[in-house]
């Protein structure tokens, strides 16, 4: 499991735009065959939300709105089912956070520097 979250969170952090739709499907794959026996309150309905992201990942012109949507979903509920799984709970929490973070459209904002250097209200002196 060591290696599928490795894999899964290099992935994530170098970007999820540069791993190819192919190696994302493989990972999935990995992911569903350890989730597959898996008794954990939680776990059918990630199962089938990665079916239906690699099923994404496997089109010519995966829907980028729908892999947001399901990344974030899947991030959500990785995070829930964290704290109910016997070992890895950090390492869940850490890919579920990364899983949402990934999934959310608009990503944090950068800061308006030309704002900043103009601001509204006058500073005392």
């Amino acid at each position: 499991m060591a290696v599928k979250f490795a894999g899964t969170m290099n992935a994530i952090n170098r970007g999820l735009e540069s791993t190819k739709p192919a190696k994302g499907a493989d990972m999935i794959e990995d992911w569903e065959a350890a989730l597959a026996d898996s008794d954990v309150s939680g776990a059918k309905g990630i199962l089938r939300d990665l079916a239906s992201l690699r099923k994404q990942l496997e089109k010519d012109t995966p829907d980028a709105d729908r892999v947001h949507a399901l990344l974030h979903r899947l991030g959500a509920a990785t995070t829930k089912i964290a704290d109910k799984a016997d070992k890895s709970q950090d390492k869940l929490k850490a890919l579920g956070e990364a899983l949402t973070e990934a999934g959310e459209e608009e990503h944090d904002e950068e800061e308006d520097k030309e704002a900043a250097a103009a601001p509204k209200r006058a500073r005392k002196k």
